[in-house]
């Protein structure tokens, strides 16, 4: 194996964990408090995200069915109509994704509310939302120059990836809060995992 492809991975992981450990930091507190709090007093929950932010919010619907919360990822031919009580959680970096939008405008017309994780609060689904997740990051078209609302993020990943790692990461964040307010641990949650693999 060439050791010269090994030192320059090793120095790019290096700069990924530096970038994450810095953008963790500028994360809203109280906005990850308040979307625990929205998932813990809704009815049930419907994700939603296309493309790589799309697979970050399925990992987050498949961890809160593994704490025993009636979740759904919309699309999937099993998710049930959303209703009144319910809330729909929209990941989406622009907060413009055109396939979104619609998702969002009809939950504000059912009386559901609407939770947005984005790079961009005065998006169109930033409006729309009930409340918001400001993640920092870059738009995926400027990634090595993005300057986002607030100061500029500047980052030595490709389009969305930064957003993407921290949209997973701060999902997380709120399933260890949700694991802490219930009083689950892992082991208790493990009896919610798939067993026809």
């Amino acid at each position: 194996m060439n050791m010269v492809s090994n030192v320059s991975s090793h120095r790019h992981l290096a700069a990924i964990m530096s970038e994450l450990d810095q953008a963790a930091n500028e994360i809203a507190a109280e906005q990850l408090d308040q979307l625990a709090a929205a998932i813990l007093s809704a009815g049930r929950i419907f994700v939603a995200g296309a493309g790589r932010s799309g697979l970050m919010m399925r990992a987050f619907a498949m961890r809160l069915m593994h704490l025993g919360l009636e979740v759904y990822v919309v699309g999937e031919t099993v998710t049930r109509s959303l209703g009144k009580d319910d809330l729909l959680l929209i990941g989406s970096g622009s907060g413009e994704t055109r396939s979104l939008v619609p998702m969002a405008e009809k939950a504000r017309s059912l009386e559901a509310a609407v939770g947005v994780l984005t790079l961009s609060p005065d998006s169109t689904l930033g409006r729309l939302a009930d409340f918001m997740v400001k993640l920092p990051g870059a738009p995926k078209d400027q990634a090595d120059k993005a300057e986002t609302n607030g100061p500029a993020t500047v980052t030595v990943q490709p389009m969305g990836s930064l957003f993407e790692q921290l949209l997973l990461l701060a999902c997380d964040a709120v399933i260890l809060a949700l694991m802490d307010k219930q009083e689950l641990s892992g082991h208790k949650m493990y009896g919610n995992h798939a067993n026809l693999e």
